[in-house]
């Protein structure tokens, strides 16, 4: 059988590049101009390899009772990475995509091949403008994992936006966001201090090594307007092969203490991350 070999392709934003993984026969790393966006495994799309995707995996299992389809919106598209695994665990689950390059949308799909019978939706747009037109009580939950390169784009961090996912999703439905910080965290807090505008409930995990500010990193927060369930979510990251920690309740108020919500005219990216912060070996 012929081995596979790497593709790179310009896109819209840049040059996006498939490298298979030598370790498992059907695996895909890629990358956007060297920066690493997504993993997927062709074979065992349930294999989740980057920490934040791990993360979110950890409280998608968590919103529902296991197997239950959910209506997903996913604003930034990468390798379908999640989108896969949900088809997989959640089967029968209606998913939007939404992903700003039609390039890397085309390559993606002509090398890797979404499951037999995933109801996935593609759709090429800003991921704001699409939403600001979705229909309201349309999702149980919204992923919003966009990067313009490696930073955030600035229009999809204000309270606006947040306003716009919160008309989306539905009544029990749950906002999940992977964003990148490292201490004295002020996006990172801005972020959390915007949602909290807007939900109830807000819970971050992140590697302890981020919290304690050693390191640029990333971390997943989620938003809703019931509680949600952070024990399961404390015990599932504590024991994931990257241990995370969880922050709730007056702890992650603390963290937030002294943040104000972003308005449009005052949004900015996420910080640029230092040299080697997400570089491959």
């Amino acid at each position: 059988m012929t081995e596979p070999i790497p593709v790179s392709r310009p896109v819209d934003h840049g040059i996006a590049k498939l490298m298979p993984d030598v370790d498992r026969k059907r695996a895909w790393l890629l990358t956007v101009d060297g920066a690493p966006q997504s993993y997927v495994d062709l074979d065992e799309p349930t294999h989740l390899e980057f920490e934040y995707a791990r993360r979110l995996g950890h409280v998608l299992d968590t919103l529902a009772e296991p197997g239950r389809a959910l209506d997903v919106l996913h604003l930034g598209g990468g390798a379908l990475t999640l989108p896969r695994y949900l088809a997989v665990t959640r089967p029968g689950s209606r998913q939007d995509v939404v992903e700003a390059d039609r390039g890397l949308l085309g390559l993606v799909t002509e090398h890797l091949p979404l499951p037999d019978g995933a109801d996935i939706a593609l759709h090429c747009a800003d991921a704001r403008q699409w939403l600001e037109a979705a229909p309201a009580d349309s999702a149980d939950v919204l992923v919003a994992d966009v990067f313009g390169g490696s930073r955030v784009p600035a229009h999809l961090t204000s309270l606006a936006y947040v306003r716009e996912a919160a008309r989306v999703l539905r009544d029990g439905g749950v906002y999940l966001a992977n964003l990148p910080d490292a201490a004295p965290f002020a996006f990172l807090r801005s972020q959390l201090a915007t949602l909290a505008a807007v939900f109830e409930e807000l819970l971050l995990i992140a590697e302890p090594g981020v919290l304690r500010g050693r390191r640029f990193g990333n971390a997943v927060l989620a938003a809703a307007h019931h509680p949600l369930d952070t024990a399961t979510l404390t015990r599932l990251t504590a024991a994931d092969a990257f241990p995370a920690r969880v922050q709730h309740g007056p702890a992650l108020r603390d963290f937030i203490s002294g943040a104000r919500p972003v308005r449009d005219e005052d949004a900015v990216p996420s910080p640029e991350p230092p040299d080697g912060a997400f570089g491959i070996g």
